[in-house]
């Protein structure tokens, strides 16, 4: 059986973008992400330049590296003292569901502990999404709320919040 290929974080490039239009004609990451369907091309690049240009002082994205190509990014939100909100998107709905996901939330968390000093980190996904859900508390999230509504895949949903502390779970991922 042959090994799948490592899942890294790096830094997000211009040279990423046809990748990303590409993420912009996928029906399922769109209405997952709420993003527009076959976003127009020039809002999407403007877009990414300020993904790329990272100018924010409390946020981060890096992003998800598998089989040599960029298939979507992680994000360190509301960066404030020791803390931060997770948030991972899997740009290849194709790629769903195979742990990628998860491996690249524990690449961030790692990164956001090492290089930032984080050790409480939150993260808040949809109800229906029950495979972030289950990624978060293999990862050792626990759910601490059930708290506003949001649309997910065109149904409205109930938002999760869930909360990951080093002082809880040790230093071990």
């Amino acid at each position: 059986m042959t090994k799948p290929p490592p899942v890294k974080l790096r830094p997000l490039t211009m040279d990423d973008f046809p990748g990303v239009l590409n993420w912009g004609k996928d029906k399922k990451f769109c209405l997952a992400n709420g993003w527009e369907l076959n976003r127009d091309e020039e809002e999407l690049y403007n877009w990414w330049l300020r993904c790329v240009k990272n100018e924010s002082g409390d946020f981060t994205r890096m992003g998800i590296e598998y089989d040599d190509r960029l298939i979507g990014y992680a994000d360190l939100a509301c960066l404030q003292g020791h803390t931060a909100e997770l948030g991972i998107a899997i740009g290849e709905s194709t790629l769903w569901g195979q742990g990628i996901g998860a491996k690249a939330a524990r690449c961030m968390i790692e990164f956001g502990f090492e290089k930032l000093g984080i050790t409480v980190f939150t993260a808040e996904t949809h109800e229906s999404n029950v495979r972030s859900g289950k990624m978060l508390e293999k990862l050792g999230f626990k759910e601490i709320s059930r708290i506003g509504h949001e649309v997910y895949m065109e149904k409205e949903t109930r938002l999760v919040q869930y909360l990951f502390s080093f002082s809880e779970n040790g230093v071990k991922l």
